[in-house]
């Protein structure tokens, strides 16, 4: 069965078609930079040209970054406020042409990897967290997601922890990768207070340099950097799109990072 899927971002709408079954990417994926205020119309304008580069006609999923019940979005963390309230379920469909599942873009990039990458088969709690332009997680107990968790929000030190250990705090703060470690396992550690999680996913472009940082943590749950690298978030927007019982199940398979589109897409964009 093949999906569309769609990834909203703080920096970049890009999508493909995807082999639902094994979680690959059927063609290069198109990337368009976000639309500059990121307003309600001009992203989902955006998102439209994504799906019409394709001529795509079928099923079509969106992840998108932000608490969404119903096809309404709730919060605007990284987002342009005026996005709190709108439907964006009934926009898309309707810029698009045929109907559109949204779902939070760390929900999506979760259940893909839960899917088909490093959650696959495991049994428990999992927590997926997306370490980019903010912290996202999502959180899976038995293979069930518990949808629009905002984990990254939690205060640590007074201040939310994705203003303290989101890849982006890294780069700007020019911080070793020592003292990023330190700032993580911090977070993690409130984590596990909270949730006790049996297995801890960490995405996002940061994931690539897991050997840097992973043997500093200290957390008592098992850590492993994400498999699908650039695929999650449009392989699991795709996959919201369908039912679960039309979901066949396929060993996972090797992704690819190739893209296109009119800009390059930096590797491993993370969460937002």
């Amino acid at each position: 069965m093949q999906v569309f899927g769609i990834d909203i971002g703080g920096s970049g709408i890009k999508g493909a078609p995807v082999d639902i079954g094994t979680g690959r990417l059927l063609t290069e994926r198109y990337r368009i930079p976000t639309p500059q205020p990121a307003t309600p119309a001009a992203m989902i304008t955006t998102a439209a040209e994504v799906v019409a580069y394709f001529a795509w006609q079928g099923p079509v999923g969106c992840g998108f970054p932000a608490v969404v019940k119903g096809g309404i979005v709730h919060t605007a963390a990284n987002i342009d406020a005026s996005w709190i309230g709108q439907d964006l379920r009934q926009g898309l469909s309707d810029a698009i042409g045929q109907s559109v599942q949204v779902v939070n873009d760390a929900d999506a990039a979760g259940m893909a990897e839960i899917r088909w990458g490093a959650g696959r088969d495991v049994d428990g709690v999992v927590l997926m967290v997306t370490l980019g332009t903010g912290i996202g997680t999502a959180l899976f107990v038995k293979g069930q997601l518990v949808p629009n968790t905002e984990l990254g929000h939690i205060k640590i030190r007074g201040k939310e922890a994705e203003k303290r250990a989101a890849d982006r705090v890294r780069e700007q703060k020019k911080l070793t990768w020592k003292e990023y470690a330190a700032r993580v396992d911090e977070y993690l550690d409130e984590i596990e207070r909270l949730l006790w999680p049996d297995l801890i996913i960490i995405g996002g472009g940061v994931s690539s340099d897991a050997d840097k940082f992973f043997p500093r943590l200290s957390t008592r749950a098992k850590v492993v950097p994400a498999q699908m690298l650039n695929n999650a978030g449009i392989a699991g927007a795709a996959l919201a799109a369908v039912a679960e019982q039309a979901v066949p199940a396929e060993p996972p398979v090797a992704t690819t990072t190739a893209e296109e589109g009119r800009v390059p897409t930096e590797a491993q964009d993370g969460s937002v």
